[in-house]
């Protein structure tokens, strides 16, 4: 395994903030750890990388025995934090040099990698340029090749594409294909749903410290919510209590969040007859996703 985590506990000011995790990750996969802000995932990144001992439990990271080997097991690891931390003082090339010797690699080596990585973060015209001049999706790319410049086996990613626009996160999306298709394994935090879906192989979904679901992101669609979704919303003066009262027999699951009604059903045709003739509602029909899923689990109360 890649890294295995067998009933990991820590505790912070009385509180359980990781309460016997157990999980485990194939080398050149990609696995997604998903959850609620404070449901521990942060933690559990720093206890597998050896940042923070846990109080009970065992972890084995590239087939090092965690926090005991996390200095060795660490060298052939790299990580893209949350927040990008580049230093300012430094040109974009500079940053990954300096970087670089902090796995102990000569000089050498480090200038000769550089090129390449920064051709696969889009960055090839930007060596020179100082980090102050970056825009946010440079800077996030910046860091991912950062991660890349001691050629890891494993990559963590703590929600890599947050804050980004559309086209950075689809670029992202696509190197990070390319490192998995490269033989990489990726573990990866994330809060878009999409992303989880799009790339996790498997994934674990946590809540208050504990697991609560584990598999493939279709096998999850599958085993926990109904294939399709209506989403009917009040537009103009339409009655979507008095539709919900009337028609919830037609949905295996209704759930009202604000001025929103979600339909979950096996067969949706006969709602969607309704609702062609209903006045002043519009509807979404689609397909269940992730994310689906995930509020299901977790629930639709905002987390802070």
């Amino acid at each position: 395994m890649a890294l295995s985590a067998d009933g990991l506990r820590k505790t912070y000011g009385g509180t359980e903030v990781v309460a016997g995790l157990s999980f485990a990750v194939e080398p050149g996969t990609c696995f997604g750890l998903l959850g609620p802000n404070g449901a521990g995932k942060t933690t559990t990144l720093r206890l597998c990388l050896g940042l923070t001992a846990p109080e009970s439990g065992a972890i084995t990271l590239n087939g090092r025995a965690i926090p005991a080997e996390a200095h060795e097991a660490r060298a052939r690891v790299g990580v893209v934090p949350q927040f990008d931390n580049l230093d300012p003082d430094f040109t974009a090339s500079e940053n990954l040099l300096v970087f670089g010797r902090y796995f102990g690699l000569a000089d050498s080596v480090i200038k000769e990698r550089i090129p390449q990585l920064l051709d696969f973060a889009s960055l090839g015209s930007k060596a020179d340029a100082r980090i102050s001049t970056l825009s946010g999706g440079m800077k996030r790319r910046l860091t991912l090749a950062r991660a890349l410049v001691n050629n890891p086996d494993i990559v963590f990613l703590d929600e890599p594409t947050t804050g980004l626009d559309p086209q950075a996160r689809h670029l992202i999306w696509e190197r990070l294909k390319q490192l998995k298709s490269a033989g990489k394994t990726l573990i990866l935090t994330t809060h878009f749903m999409d992303e989880a879906e799009r790339l996790c192989d498997t994934l674990i979904v946590i809540d208050h410290g504990r697991k609560i679901a584990e598999g493939s992101p279709r096998q999850l669609i599958a085993e926990h919510i109904e294939p399709q979704v209506i989403e009917v919303y009040d537009e103009a003066g339409g009655d979507l209590p008095g539709f919900v009262a009337a028609h919830r027999q037609l949905a295996e699951r209704v759930e009202i969040s604000g001025e929103t009604a979600f339909f979950y059903c096996r067969e949706p045709h006969e709602l969607l007859a309704r609702l062609a003739e209903a006045t002043g509602l519009r509807y979404v029909h689609r397909a269940s996703n992730l994310e689906d899923v995930f509020i299901k689990l977790t629930g639709r109360e905002l987390r802070d």
